[in-house]
């Protein structure tokens, strides 16, 4: 499936956010964010004010939490079989990450490695993107042999958080496979969570033929 349109933005806001920007990045060179960066808290935030404030609080965010130092943390090892950045992309040139629900389970986790984790992950999607072609993340939710101990509703609303704070308009398709029936008293509840424009990007796929619209099904691990 192609790629959706970027929401346009204001070329005079972006250059206004541009230079408050490079004043911050002068004194210091992490705080530095690229113009696709930029766009994407536009359109997130809508003013340049408030994108700019959401940036501050990113790159503070990004510090105090040791986004830098995720990739090769020890710990953090033992979730590999949570969730995984794939090495083929979609159908949109989007990076995948994969997340078969069923290795997952609410009453045995760590909330706070376990979001670490999908930090991690976030991460290693965005620095697979090929801004010029994609700048945003197709996120793969797998249900086979789902169950109601899989579901953590603290785990959803911090990638619902971080989504929408540290990583806004990085979603670019969410796609939901092999749904179990009673999954449809849970949805509305996680619905609730996540505004009309985030909501629009959710898929739930029926069959092959759905799924072959946004990625190939081959690409899909089998040993997780």
């Amino acid at each position: 499936m192609s790629q959706q349109a970027a929401k346009p933005i204001n070329v005079n806001d972006l250059q206004d956010l541009k230079e408050r920007m490079k004043l911050i990045a002068e004194a210091d060179p992490n705080q530095y964010h690229n113009d696709y960066s930029l766009k994407r808290y536009l359109r997130a935030f809508k003013t340049t004010d408030d994108a700019f404030q959401a940036i501050l609080k990113t790159n503070k965010w990004r510090d105090q939490y040791g986004v830098s130092d995720l990739a090769n943390s020890p710990e953090l090892h033992q979730y590999g079989d949570k969730a995984r950045v794939l090495r083929h992309r979609d159908c949109a040139g989007r990076p995948i990450i994969y997340i078969p629900a069923k290795n997952h389970n609410s009453n045995t986790r760590d909330i706070d490695e376990m979001t670490k984790f999908i930090v991690k992950c976030l991460e290693e999607g965005c620095q697979k993107c090929f801004e010029e072609v994609t700048d945003t993340l197709c996120i793969v939710f797998d249900l086979a042999e789902f169950s109601t101990s899989c579901m953590d509703m603290q785990l959803v609303k911090n990638l619902i958080w971080l989504l929408s704070k540290h990583y806004p308009e990085r979603l670019g398709v969410c796609l939901i496979l092999n749904s179990p029936g009673f999954f449809s008293t849970i949805w509305p509840v996680i619905r609730q969570l996540i505004d009309d424009n985030t909501a629009q990007k959710v898929i739930f796929i029926d069959n092959e033929t759905e799924l072959c619209k946004y990625l190939i099904p081959d690409v899909l691990p089998t040993d997780m």
